[in-house]
């Protein structure tokens, strides 16, 4: 597989910088929870493209939409000249989002964008400028969000300085937390080291993953996010939920902030929002978004017409076919053959709906990569795309589409069961 020309093509083209987890496997075409590559080898996608072909690899109502657009218009930046399928999807993300009132929308390309954008709006509404964020964070890898990102290597590793005023507190992480802890102790703990060693006067923002993705699919402790959301609106900080990955029914609800009624002031989200398209957005309280002056949210690509006639298609898909609800059943089918394999290797198997992450340990409890790595590998091998993630790279995240075949996810998940039960023959 290593020896075919597009590999030796690919390393003299790209820049070696840019990984693949599968150098040999170039994807050509797809099927719903399936990527064929250049040799025909059919490979169970348990991955999504990070999460991202959430309603299937080219969906045929997406493929659709987008030819339908690209017969009008390809592009017309959306400050320059506005476009019908900008305000329909900002008015649908107004809708669907938490809350009830009112709000307003701001299209953009990437996660990270969003994530700084959401940024700008916290600092500009409130004057202030100090941000809090979490131990074990992902925001992304633009320079102000590698500075949100907690993980060094790969994402932060000497490309500092970063930018400033950004402060780190403890996650509610209830592996890793004493077993007597609970939600409302958790968020304690990081409320009295913000309040200590920033004060809440500063801060302009609290941005947080309802779930964190690369972090290692860390759900908080019931009672962690509430807390913190109830402190933030006391003391003025707009509280930023990342649901960059969470978002547009990934964790069986709509966005994940919803599983515990929690309504952020403004919220990130990208992704799985386009089908597979380059789309994110910042929505939140109208008051926030519209304290910006004119000309101080935007970008060229913006809301580009294709990902908007995409994303109003995925919305539809994710409507009329109930994938939040999908998602649930996906997690009840995987996580009933995997939570009995805990033991020695396996440590906790944890998630929310279509969102499910296996830490694996040593003898000892402590985080155990080489241990993730084996059971990743297997699992290519044997034509299965998992993703590992963690702090420690000690965790393996499954985020299927949310379309996959019954069959097709039996089956991976029986490959990964294989690949953990080998740990106890080794």
């Amino acid at each position: 597989m290593d020896t075919h020309p597009l590999v030796a093509r690919r390393s003299a083209a790209v820049a070696s910088g840019v990984s693949s987890l599968l150098p040999g496997h170039f994807a050509t075409s797809a099927e719903p929870g399936v990527l064929l590559d250049q040799d025909g080898t059919r490979l169970i996608d348990l991955g999504s493209g990070i999460g991202v072909t959430t309603v299937g690899n080219a969906a045929p109502a997406v493929v659709a939409a987008v030819a339908r657009q690209a017969t009008e218009f390809t592009h017309a930046c959306f400050m320059v000249n506005p476009y019908e399928g900008y305000v329909e999807v900002c008015e649908r993300l107004n809708e669907l989002t938490p809350g009830s009132h009112e709000k307003r929308s701001a299209l953009f390309t990437s996660g990270a964008e969003a994530v700084e954008n959401a940024i700008k709006v916290a600092r500009h509404a409130t004057g202030r400028s100090a941000v809090a964020v979490f131990d074990h964070a992902y925001h992304g890898r633009t320079n102000l969000t590698l500075a949100l990102t907690a993980k060094n290597r790969p994402y932060k590793h000497r490309f500092g300085p970063f930018a400033g005023e950004i402060y780190r507190a403890p996650m509610s992480y209830p592996l890793r937390d004493p077993a007597d802890m609970t939600g409302q102790e958790a968020a304690q703990r990081a409320i009295s080291h913000l309040d200590a060693q920033v004060g809440a006067d500063n801060l302009a923002a609290l941005l947080i993953e309802p779930i964190q993705g690369e972090g290692g699919y860390i759900v908080p402790a019931p009672g962690f996010l509430p807390a913190i959301a109830d402190w933030c609106r006391a003391n003025g900080i707009v509280f930023i939920a990342d649901e960059v990955q969470t978002g547009f029914c990934r964790t069986g609800t709509w966005f994940a902030s919803e599983h515990e009624d929690v309504v952020p002031d403004l919220i990130t989200t990208a992704k799985g929002i386009a089908g597979g398209l380059p789309l994110a957005a910042v929505t939140g309280r109208a008051e926030l978004m519209n304290a910006v002056h004119p000309g101080g949210l935007g970008g060229t690509y913006g809301g580009n017409p294709l990902a908007c006639a995409a994303a109003l298609a995925t919305m539809d898909l994710m409507l009329t076919n109930d994938l939040a609800a999908a998602a649930i059943r996906i997690f009840t089918r995987v996580t009933a053959r995997l939570a009995p394999r805990t033991g020695p290797h396996l440590a906790e198997v944890r998630g929310r709906g279509a969102m499910i992450g296996l830490e694996f340990a040593a003898p000892d409890s402590t985080p155990s990569p080489t241990t993730a790595h084996a059971v990743a590998t297997r699992c290519h091998e044997a034509g299965v795309i998992v993703l590992t993630c963690g702090t420690h790279n000690n965790v393996i995240r499954l985020i299927p589409p949310l379309v996959i075949p019954t069959d097709l996810l039996d089956h991976g998940v029986s490959v990964l069961c294989d690949a953990i039960d080998s740990l106890g023959q080794v």
